[in-house]
């Protein structure tokens, strides 16, 4: 292949500034202030934009909004809610015992806990647990999510910063990238990241140390995990709905955090319609809060609580409007079922990915819902609570054309 160059020949003479030209004097050009530098022998630093790349890498632009009072004031409040140690931990007691003990181990071998791994529904307190693990082993908490970490850079940025004992805690780790996967496992069994340099031939592996963490990861399909990537962790535990009982001590706690004046029996309504849920729980409590306030009542009773609750179309069982109307179409539409997921979704105008990740699952965990090989069926316990008779062998339900 021939290479073709700018510069002439070495054979070649150069020719000189002034052959060629007549004797006048040379027409004058102007001269650039980094000409005149350069001339000078001074450093020439040609100026940046405002919008430079550690902006784009840092976070640094001034496109970035401020954080107003009001939003503070709500983070401070969220922080607050959340427990800061395994005492305030309210429910999980199988968890609790198990961490209680590796923490004391760790601390006496003044060694890092091992890797966590925490699966489970949403709103059980996985990401709480993280941030008690490290403030019970007094140590930093970094709180990243897997969808964040696209590039190799991201997490070997994370990585590399952590200090000893810290615990990084990734969200969704289930939808780690396979090359942020690949990046993971030396990081987790021999601490060190090992990074390319360079391309091609002249490509070179170097192996960068890293200073003894703790991974904790969080995730609601654990059997998404790849089996590599799971077997990388030391402990992996399940978190479990919560009890009436242990909802309605949650709900008295956040209350008294927040200064809401409620009664047992009024965290009792709450915690009764919070699907075994803390998170769901605080969210219900914030707003029976807003309904008393409105209507000047000194305190959350169970009647202030229910009216409420009915107001937001959340009945004693947690079901809302949505359930409600899944159950109903399948009662008096399909006379129960069974009915297929695609027939269901077009009768109820709910995306059949809705149905079976959002609605579903509550309701096959309190017997309200079957799936069978032929379909969807409502159960004898959803007919009655729906106010429905349910028909016995001989007696069918007519269905009206």
């Amino acid at each position: 292949m021939a290479i073709i160059s700018s510069k002439q020949p070495s054979g070649e003479p150069e020719p000189k500034p002034n052959q060629g030209q007549s004797n006048s004097a040379p027409s004058k050009q102007p001269k650039s202030k980094a000409s005149s530098k350069a001339s000078r022998g001074e450093a020439f630093t040609p100026k940046m934009s405002p919008f430079s790349q550690r902006d784009v890498y840092e976070n640094t632009s001034p496109l970035v909004a401020e954080e107003t009072p009001e939003d503070r004031q709500n983070i401070s409040q969220d922080e607050t809610i959340r427990p800061q140690s395994l005492h305030d931990y309210i429910g999980q007691k199988d968890l609790k015992e198990v961490m209680d003990i590796a923490i004391q181990a760790a601390k006496s071998r003044q060694e890092p806990l091992d890797h966590l791994l925490l699966y489970g529904p949403p709103g059980l307190g996985k990401t709480t647990m993280a941030m008690i693990l490290a403030s019970e082993m007094g140590v930093a908490c970094k709180i990243t999510s897997a969808p964040a970490l696209e590039r190799p850079r991201d997490i070997v940025g994370l990585l590399v910063n952590l200090q000893p004992g810290d615990v990084l805690f990734i969200d969704e780790i289930h939808r780690l990238t396979r090359m942020s996967e690949e990046i993971l496992y030396p990081a987790m069994e021999d601490f060190r990241v090992d990074i390319t340099i360079g391309k091609g031939q002249s490509a070179k592996t170097r192996s960068i140390p890293l200073k003894p963490f703790t991974l904790v990861g969080a995730t609601t399909k654990v059997g998404n995990l790849t089996s590599p990537l799971r077997d990388r962790f030391g402990l992996i535990q399940r978190l479990r709905f919560y009890e009436v009982d242990e909802l309605t001590l949650v709900v008295l706690r956040t209350a008294n955090i927040l200064n809401i004046p409620v009664t047992e029996t009024g965290a009792i309504e709450i915690a009764r319609r919070s699907r075994g849920t803390p998170r769901i729980a605080n969210r219900l409590l914030k707003r029976v809060r807003d309904y008393v306030q409105v209507k000047k009542a000194p305190n959350i009773t169970a009647e202030l609580a229910q009216e409420a609750l009915e107001l937001f179309n959340v009945d004693h069982r947690g079901l809302d409007w949505s359930d409600r109307l899944l159950l109903t179409v399948m009662i008096s539409n399909f006379n129960g079922g069974p009915v297929g997921l695609n027939t269901l979704a077009a009768a109820t105008g709910e995306d059949a990915q809705t149905i079976e990740e959002v609605y579903e699952p509550y309701l096959l965990q309190i017997g309200y819902l079957n799936r069978t090989h032929r379909g969807r069926i409502a159960t004898p316990a959803a007919w009655k609570h729906l106010g429905y008779h349910y028909p016995n062998n001989e007696q069918q339900l007519s269905l009206e054309i």
